[in-house]
């Protein structure tokens, strides 16, 4: 009788399971588009700040190589 019980358990706690899974989906695929929201964002802003440290970077040069002629 013991392990019906139990066995009962386990599948219903499966079912439990399962059941919050289907339920969590809607939540996790807004999640999901909100995350790649925001690595894209901070992919964007670290590819403009790269940009204008390169830039200021060569601008620094040409003004070294340009003050100081060999």
């Amino acid at each position: 009788m013991r392990e019906l019980l139990v066995g009962l358990l386990v599948v219903v706690m499966a079912l439990v399971l399962s059941g919050i899974g289907v339920l969590l989906l809607p939540l996790l695929l807004v999640l999901g588009i909100f995350l790649r929201l925001a690595i894209g964002l901070v992919v964007l802003l670290f590819a403009i700040w790269l940009i204008g440290k390169v830039t200021l970077s060569l601008i620094d040069a040409l003004r070294k190589k340009e003050n100081n002629p060999a």
